[in-house]
């Protein structure tokens, strides 16, 4: 007598693992299609000029704070500081750009096409002008330490550049653990700012202190801005960004609260330093910001929700430096 045919057992198809190992040796884009090589404006644009005010917010700070400590403006040593943290930011930029692609995060994307994971330049070209920037944010920082003979600064700018790397770079970004958000507070709020005033006139005033909270808040809010718009293709990719971790709803009401909180510290300045009242003008760009954040439709509006915050954070910082030094 015939058995009875057993049934096939349906077995699921491979689950898709995170990305893991280190990014060199994975491999872009694999589509045959020939694309057009990058031009300027694409190079440029990978510069991520939306992104540059929060470089610019924490040295605005620093220098007014260290004009209130001594009444002097150390434009040299200000303007230095200027180039590390600008250097830094693009840095860091193009080195997102180069791990991000390479491992195929940015393979679909709503914001703007990356050069790595648009095929239209190569890795290898993308990595090499990152490392141009973090070589003259570098540079210029053992400058500064000859200069200030701060010889305990070489830590803190290697610490800078190893951040810059790992915050995508290696086999554990720290980017993909959820942990950017702190990262982004220490480093273009606190290190910044007070580095800042530090390498001026070798004092931290508690002035300088509420600056740095305030500006590092806001540069937290702008990348929660781009990981919310980012939230489902992270998912998909297994980059575990703080928003993926805790959900739209709740980055919606971190969001306001850290784009809030600064007029808070500002509040309180203007106790002692009246002009900071005139801070308050910057909701005008914090609150449209807000009211995007919270009803947009589509990812790609909050491409304006990013760049307004970003820009609110100088000119916030514009704000504090006029109250200090006026």
């Amino acid at each position: 007598m015939a058995g009875t045919p057993s049934k096939k057992r349906k077995h699921p198809g491979p689950k898709r693992q995170p990305p893991r190992g280190n990014p060199q040796r994975a491999h872009a884009s694999r589509d045959p299609r020939r694309v057009e090589k990058a031009t300027a404006r694409d190079w440029i644009g990978a510069a991520r000029l939306r992104t540059l005010p929060l470089a610019v917010a924490p040295v605005v700070v620093g220098t007014g704070a260290a004009i209130l400590v001594d009444g002097l403006f150390h434009w040299v040593l200000a303007l230095a500081c200027l180039v590390v943290a600008v250097a830094l930011q693009i840095g860091v930029n193009y080195a997102n750009d180069y791990s991000d692609g390479i491992r195929g995060t940015d393979d679909v994307r709503v914001g703007p096409a990356r050069l790595t994971a648009s095929r239209r330049a190569q890795p290898r070209t993308v990595l090499t002008v990152a490392l141009v920037f973090f070589a003259i944010a570098g540079v210029t920082g053992l400058a500064l330490t000859i200069r200030t003979q701060q010889w305990w600064f070489l830590l803190v700018g290697a610490a800078c550049l190893i951040a810059a790397w790992f915050y995508t770079g290696g086999k554990r970004p720290y980017g993909y653990a959820g942990l950017g958000e702190l990262f982004v507070f220490v480093f273009f709020g606190l290190v910044a700012t007070l580095g800042t005033t530090w390498v001026q006139v070798q004092e931290l005033p508690q002035e300088a202190w509420f600056g740095a909270v305030a500006i590092g808040l806001l540069a937290c809010a702008v990348l929660l801005a781009n990981n919310l718009r980012d939230i489902d293709q992270d998912r998909l990719a297994g980059k575990r960004t703080l928003s993926v971790l805790i959900g739209r709803r709740a980055t919606q009401v971190l969001f306001t609260v850290f784009v809030l909180a600064p007029f808070v510290i500002a509040g309180f300045l203007a106790l002692f330093y009246p002009i900071a009242w005139l801070s308050l003008l910057v909701l005008l760009l914090v609150l449209p910001a807000i009211l995007i954040v919270w009803t947009y439709r589509a990812p790609r509006e909050l491409v304006i929700a990013l760049a307004l915050t970003s820009l609110a954070a100088v000119a916030y910082a514009g704000f504090l430096f006029w109250a200090f030094v006026g």
